[in-house]
Parts: C-alpha cells; sequence; structure tokens
C-alpha cells in the first residue's frame, strides 16, 4: 500500500478532485500555502493500491498543467521597498510523494 500527498495549484485543485474520485480513488483534501509565491495550494493526500500509484501519477499529469505567469519582483534597499520589472516565474504542476504504508486500518 502507498500514501501519495500530490500538491497542486488551486487552479487545478477542482480539475484533479473530479479526476480522482470519477476513477474511484478516495481523496482527502487539505488547503496549504506555497512559501515561495504565497499562492494557495491543494494538498491531496490519496491511499491506494501499489499497483494503481501510475494511475494516479497519470491523472495528475493530465489535470495538473504547467505554465509562467508574470509576478511583480520587489526590492528591499535602506528600509524602503522599490519596485522593479516583473519577472516570469513557473507556476502550476505538481509536486508528489509517494510514501510505504506499513500498516492501515479503516475504523
Amino acid at each position: 500500500m502507498k500514501l501519495v500527498f500530490a500538491i497542486v495549484s488551486n487552479d487545478d485543485a477542482s480539475l484533479v478532485n473530479s479526476s480522482l474520485t470519477k476513477a474511484g480513488f478516495h481523496v482527502t483534501k487539505l488547503a496549504t500555502t506555497g512559501g515561495f509565491l504565497k499562492a494557495g495550494n491543494t494538498t491531496f493526500i490519496i491511499g491506494t493500491e501499489d499497483e494503481k500509484v501510475d494511475k494516479v501519477l497519470e491523472l495528475l499529469r493530465r489535470q495538473c498543467s504547467r505554465r509562467t505567469q508574470m509576478m511583480p519582483n520587489t526590492t528591499a534597499m535602506d528600509g524602503a521597498m522599490y519596485s522593479t520589472y516583473p519577472i516570469e516565474v513557473a507556476v502550476g504542476g505538481a509536486t508528489v510523494f509517494v510514501l510505504n504504508v506499513d500498516r492501515f486500518e479503516k475504523l
């Protein structure tokens, strides 16, 4: 048995949730926030059999699109914040952790 943690952008969370549940996976959703962009994310926790992990990853790849976004670039100098030119950053996609489960009980 495996436990899959998938951190996805809030923009992709609805599609991910519906795809996983349609495919018969039980998911738990947590609202999370990224550290770098301070943007909203959704973390999905999915428990599944070893042989179904590839199906979970396939669904995530299909629904979590990577894209670029322009973000304001601010610089602190002499105690004041200065706004400079915007920078392009990559957003979206998914960060996925797959862990072994030693024991599972549904009470």
